[in-house]
């Protein structure tokens, strides 16, 4: 076995695995340990109570972070006409209708989120195995099926995070750098955390929030006090 670096040890101390913390005491911690020669991402993982193998307990939506998100995010659009227009001008960075999935059935997928008007589903349903298994084929429970493009291009692009709960029960996602203050980061770990407990589904019984950690790229999970939020 290797050892541990230097940094990543000190990183370690630093965090109290028995406890608990408040998410500023938590952001605090995180920030003051992602010293990589990069910007680390910040990311939120939530361990839920709940079984997705059942419909009834599926967890998934989308919540705006207030900060955003800290990344460039390049998003495609199905459209024609004037909704085509519409996406181009809201900062779509790819937009198209059978020349765009002529692309992406021949391996283009230089992009990060994919949108839709409810009309191009029929032809965007024949990527559903090329899209589908990557979680970007569109879905109108998270807006990413609409008439209004341009709204949800700027959504897309100004900080919106799709989640989705994986099969042992547990969501994540990236909610800002290590650059970021942390009031902001503190604000979108929030959001995030009120996002999902919002989504609660009709299934879930017993505790929903079971437990919240964040963590940067290269530094250690910090527990949160799940106590705290309602669900």
């Amino acid at each position: 076995m290797g050892k541990t670096g230097k940094r990543i040890t000190a990183a370690q101390k630093a965090v109290d695995r028995s406890k608990q913390y408040s998410i500023e005491e938590a952001v605090k911690i995180v920030k003051e340990n992602a010293t990589a020669k990069f910007d680390e991402s910040i990311e939120v993982a939530m361990n839920l109570g709940v079984d997705p193998r059942h419909a009834d307990q599926m967890v998934r939506g989308v919540v705006s972070l207030p900060n955003g998100t800290g990344r460039s995010v390049r998003v495609a659009v199905f459209a024609k006409d004037a909704k085509a227009d519409e996406a181009k001008e809201a900062g779509a960075d790819i937009v198209g209708a059978e020349d765009l999935m002529e692309k992406i059935q021949g391996g283009f997928m230089d992009f990060d989120r994919v949108i839709a008007t409810p009309d191009m589903m029929a032809l965007v349903g024949r990527l559903g195995k090329v899209l589908g298994p990557r979680g970007l084929m569109p879905n109108p429970k998270v807006g990413t099926v609409t008439p209004d493009v341009a709204k949800a291009v700027k959504d897309s692009k100004g900080g919106a995070v799709e989640f989705r709960v994986e099969k042992a029960g547990i969501v994540h996602a990236g909610v800002g750098k290590a650059s970021f203050g942390e009031e902001q980061i503190a604000q979108n770990v929030q959001a995030f955390v009120n996002a999902v407990a919002k989504a609660k589904p009709s299934g879930a019984k017993g505790t929903f929030i079971k437990k919240i950690a964040i963590s940067s790229t290269m530094g250690p999970g910090v527990k949160i006090d799940a106590s705290a939020v309602s669900a």
